[in-house]
């Protein structure tokens, strides 16, 4: 990692920091809703990047197994729950979603055994769902009555997030591989990765703090 990659790397670090600080403290605020439990993913997603940024080596921790088999699910499960379940009232569209993606671990281990920092393939797959609820959740937005106070919606912020975030990324973490033989545009890419990352968190942070309680 170049010198300016671990600066836009400390600012996703620190866009993560201050989305666990919000939900810290707007928790009473949020703790008799469904959204307490965004608060509750901030932090732990926190802790999560904290315990492999500083203690990796203490507490042991295998990278590559730690992002594929617990952080990146519980990333993609719990927007499945956020967006099928709780905004699109699609409670078997949220079963569906999170059955197919587990799946795709099964596929992996029989058709794709190598050993990859990422995933690729339950990565793409589990975004291209997202994507799916991305666009639907963009529809409900533009056709909702409230369009016109979208700044008090959290959901707002979350579909804005995850779209610079996990959508725009997605050509990226596809073509990885074939990118990094192009190092200009690979590092270009990893830049914007890095602070689309910290701007996602932001957005989540923005959500508690400014979007109504019953949205």
């Amino acid at each position: 990692m170049t010198e300016i990659q671990k600066i836009f790397s400390s600012i996703m670090y620190g866009g993560e920091a201050i989305a666990a600080l919000v939900s810290i403290i707007y928790y009473n605020r949020v703790k008799k809703t469904p959204w307490k439990y965004l608060a509750i993913y901030l932090v732990i997603i926190f802790l999560c990047e904290s315990s492999v940024k500083w203690g990796e080596e203490q507490l042991r921790i295998d990278r590559i197994l730690f992002y594929n088999y617990f952080v990146i699910p519980l990333q993609f499960i719990f927007f499945y729950w956020l967006y099928a379940k709780e905004s699109l009232k699609k409670t078997k569209l949220f079963y569906i979603m999170t059955g197919a993606y587990l799946l795709t671990y099964v596929l992996r281990a029989l058709f794709f055994p190598e050993k990859k920092t990422i995933f690729s393939f339950n990565y793409n797959i589990g975004c291209l769902f997202l994507m799916a609820l991305v666009i639907m959740e963009y529809y409900k937005q533009v056709n909702s009555s409230e369009i016109l106070n979208f700044s008090k919606n959290k959901m707002f912020y979350i579909n804005l997030g995850v779209t610079l975030f996990y959508i725009a990324n997605l050509p990226f973490m596809t073509f990885n591989s074939l990118l990094y033989k192009y190092m200009e545009i690979w590092d270009i890419y990893f830049i914007y990765f890095q602070v689309s990352g910290a701007v996602m968190y932001i957005l989540f942070a923005s959500a508690l703090i400014w979007g109504k309680q019953n949205s």
